[in-house]
């Protein structure tokens, strides 16, 4: 059978509400035509240069991305735009771009549900629910299968998550047993106190900001608090198992009618990492 852009949409806006976005998000279609035959579709975090140019190598009809194009106002794509050019590109190409945000990290399952799959976690519900008794909302929590310190679980998320400069970063108690876990796709520092009123002993999530972080630290110290260890990773290595989850669901909804890919181009920013040597064992400045 011969699928269609808007036969792809539709399989995608089943799984991910458009009207479960935020209100200032931009998703949907930024453009292709709905009706146009579609073989091939590729999934990114980022629609960015190296994403197009590789949906463009795979011979696809449409990407699929997480993070809108085109999020701001805009009056005009001009081709000496970087935005515009890659507009101007695809149509060119004969590539129709689809973006699912704020409504994929809400979905039941959505980009949290992935995280915590690629992380071995079972999860239980969504970490702040739209609703009392929801299954969909920001962030999951879930558990490990079995106990593990908190120096291993750090390695562990570092191990399933594809490499960055930016690395995985750990704050907290090294032999902490961590069981319970919440995850939030992208950034999630904004959800410090939900994460500690739902009793995680660790919390991983992107974006992760001083003050908050050490602010949320300091509780520990408060007795009677029982604070979650955090977790930062890079906010496009916590998105990018989203891609799969996304994939499946269009192979799912329309078997044998269309090939997918899975992007492999690595599209977080930071791409250099260096430690720094002025400090002694103890954390001190030298003198």
């Amino acid at each position: 059978m011969t699928a269609r852009i808007e036969d792809v949409v539709g399989a995608l806006e089943t799984s991910y509400p458009p009207d479960r976005a935020e209100p200032w998000d931009a998703v949907g279609l930024v453009c292709g035509d709905p009706a146009a035959e579609v073989r091939r579709v590729a999934f990114c975090v980022d629609p960015v240069e190296e994403t197009v140019d590789e949906a463009i190598d795979f011979g696809a009809q449409l990407l699929v991305a997480h993070h809108p194009l085109l999020l701001s106002g805009v009056h005009g794509v001009p081709a000496d735009d970087h935005k515009g050019r890659l507009v101007h590109r695809m149509i060119r190409s004969g590539l129709g771009l689809y973006c699912a945000h704020t409504n994929a990290d809400t979905a039941n399952p959505g980009v949290s549900d992935a995280l915590a799959a690629e992380l071995g976690i079972t999860v239980t519900g969504p970490l702040h629910p739209h609703r009392e008794g929801a299954d969909t909302g920001l962030g999951r929590i879930g558990t490990l299968a079995e106990p593990e310190p908190f120096e291993r679980f750090v390695r562990r998320v570092a191990e399933r998550l594809p490499g960055t400069a930016w690395g995985v970063r750990g704050a907290g108690d090294s032999q902490r047993p961590i069981e319970r876990v919440a995850v939030c796709g992208g950034s999630g520092d904004s959800n410090l106190d939900t994460v500690v009123a739902a009793g995680a002993d660790a919390y991983v999530t992107a974006d992760l900001r001083h003050h908050p972080a050490a602010e949320h630290l300091a509780r520990q110290e408060v007795p009677g608090e029982r604070v979650p260890n955090l977790v930062d990773v890079a906010h496009w290595a916590s998105e990018w198992p989203w891609c799969r989850q996304a994939a499946d669901i269009v192979t799912s909804a329309l078997p044998d009618s269309v090939e997918v890919l899975v992007s492999t181009r690595r599209t977080d920013p930071w791409t250099v990492h260096a430690h720094g040597t002025a400090t002694t064992e103890t954390g001190r400045m030298p003198e």
